[in-house]
């Protein structure tokens, strides 16, 4: 079968990968059904349809409401643990660090932070590999939602950056980006460097003509730094470990045991 790290042919019970040095290379026989779901082994899909599914519930517990963006209620968003200078300094929550990135304020913002998934994540996947980019993702998320509600604690006057409430995917997104602008640094490959910096710079340069009210500049610079640095520490030139995997596992596992007592809460909170 193939090597889940590499794809060249091993055996089934093979102690280490001859080409990367992947350990256990193919998983016990079940190396075919893994390498079914992708490079990012199905990271995708599930951010994409869990970020959707809670904006729906979001927006449904808010009332359904019908006018403007369809922008649940801050309320409902403050219930499920969206992130920022109050939430975070004034009222201690700083699992929102983990959970506000499950979190979108209207149709349009989950929109488009999921299109960015669907078009980063696995062309980062393809460059890590899976575990490490869960760990990017995640970092990447926390690093941004800290920054901003850092520096808007810090220094509540200035201008378009930070922000007192904050929630979306796009620090992580950012992050992404950042991880594959180091890649491309790393590799010595300017076709992926100057793409991701590209990509970067045009986003926040748009980002900051939409202005602070709108866009949480703060959290997208944190985001693509701590994209960045996760990248060098993990070091994608370097074939992926099991413990790459574990650690993945152990950050999705910290994010979704965050956002579900939240999500359990809000029911109750609002059916009451």
């Amino acid at each position: 079968m193939l090597c889940t790290s590499c794809g060249v042919l091993v055996g089934v019970n093979d102690a280490t990968c001859y080409n990367c040095g992947r350990r256990n290379p193919g998983l016990w026989g079940w190396a075919p059904a893994v390498r079914s779901l992708g490079s990012d082994l199905g990271f995708t899909p599930f951010i994409i349809g869990a970020c959707c599914a809670i904006y729906v519930l979001s927006w449904a517990l808010s009332g359904a409401p019908f006018g403007g963006m369809l922008a649940p209620s801050s309320l409902v968003l403050n219930y499920l643990g969206m992130s920022g200078a109050i939430p975070v300094y004034v009222q201690g929550q700083w699992l929102t660090l983990l959970t506000a990135g499950w979190l979108h304020g209207s149709l349009l913002h989950v929109g488009f932070n999921m299109f960015g998934v669907y078009q980063l994540l696995p062309s980062v996947a393809e460059l890590y590999g899976p575990g490490r980019t869960v760990i990017i993702y995640t970092i990447a998320g926390v690093a941004g939602f800290f920054l901003s509600s850092t520096i808007k604690w810090l220094a509540p006057g200035l201008p378009f950056l930070g922000a007192y409430y904050t929630v979306g995917a796009s620090a992580s997104i950012f992050g992404l980006i950042g991880a594959a602008a180091y890649y491309g640094a790393r590799s010595g490959s300017r076709l992926a460097s100057s793409q991701a910096w590209s990509y970067g710079i045009s986003m926040g340069v748009y980002s900051f003509i939409l202005g602070g009210g709108m866009v949480d500049n703060a959290a997208h610079i944190g985001g693509f730094a701590g994209g960045y640095l996760a990248g060098r520490l993990l070091d994608p030139l370097k074939p992926e470990r099991i413990d790459h995997l574990a650690i993945a596992a152990a950050c999705l596992l910290a994010s979704v045991g965050a956002i579900a007592p939240r999500i359990i809460a809000a029911i109750i909170a609002v059916a009451r």
